[in-house]
């Protein structure tokens, strides 16, 4: 696969990458958004924890994007994070 999960500080992103078709597809979330949808409640978080914690729902929302014709680099929003968990 390609290079960890990190967390790009300029950009508020956590930046990422998800096999699709045996390739690696680029894709990044905010931090707003990871921590809107996955915790509300909690002060402080740490975006790249979050992320991982929550990396099974989160490449599901890019594969819905690509398979809704979105080209790389994805960048998820809120919404396709809400819809994740149905």
């Amino acid at each position: 696969m390609a290079d960890a999960p990190f967390f790009h500080e300029a950009s508020g992103t956590v930046r990422f990458w998800v096999l699709v078709d045996g390739q690696p597809f680029g894709a990044s979330v905010g931090r707003e958004a990871l921590h809107h949808r996955f915790r509300p409640t909690v002060q402080g978080e740490d975006p790249l924890q979050t992320f991982r914690d929550n990396s099974a729902d989160i490449e599901a929302a890019v594969h819905r994007r690509i398979a809704q014709g979105s080209r790389e680099p994805v960048m998820l929003r809120e919404y396709d994070l809400r819809a994740a968990v149905s």
